[in-house]
């Protein structure tokens, strides 16, 4: 079997997480975050894993070793590993999937979600420090961010559109009709 490899892009807390979490639940899917390995450079010199520095370390390493050192590390990543389905989580920009996009199990799937709600869960779980203090004027800035102000032209371009904005059971049944349809193709 072909290995298949979905890669997420999305509105900041419109779902990924949680999708990726189901498919590993259910179907032992590997999760590759792009900010896993900020995250973990960042532990490693003890220095914070707020938004703002996860964006600055991406910005140093992309304009040090090359726009797409990320996506290499991810792709690399990803080759390595033998399971038959594989979730990408984080995919932000065109750079970040190219070398992903070569692999012809590759599928690129946008969640996203109303603005709202979308707010209301990044407060609520508290992913980065000071998360749950954020007010919907810093939450609309930081969608316009450089990491972020890709993610809806990027999503334009993908495979799979899944609308996060109802219940979980939506949410999973409508990520089971795209993964019926990538292994029925």
């Amino acid at each position: 079997m072909q290995k298949i490899i979905l890669g997420f892009v999305g509105d900041l807390a419109a779902g990924k997480g949680t999708i990726c979490k189901y498919l590993e639940e259910n179907y032992a899917t590997p999760n590759y975050r792009f900010s896993t390995m900020l995250r973990d450079m960042l532990n490693r010199i003890y220095v914070d894993k707020s938004r703002e520095n996860l964006q600055q370390l991406s910005t140093f390493l992309r304009a040090q070793f090359g726009q797409d050192v990320m996506s290499r590390v991810i792709a690399e990543d990803v080759a390595r590993d033998t399971r038959e389905i594989i979730a990408v989580e984080g995919v932000r920009r065109p750079t970040d999937i190219t070398f992903l996009e070569k692999n012809p199990g590759w599928h690129l799937i946008y969640i996203t979600a109303d603005q709202n709600m979308r707010f209301e869960r990044l407060v609520k779980r508290n992913e980065n420090p000071g998360d749950d203090q954020k007010t919907f004027a810093q939450f609309l800035k930081d969608e316009t961010s450089e990491a972020d102000g890709m993610i809806k032209e990027l999503g334009g371009k993908a495979e799979f559109i899944i609308e996060n904005n109802g219940t979980l059971e939506e949410f999973y049944e409508a990520m089971e009709a795209v993964l019926k349809t990538i292994m029925s193709s």
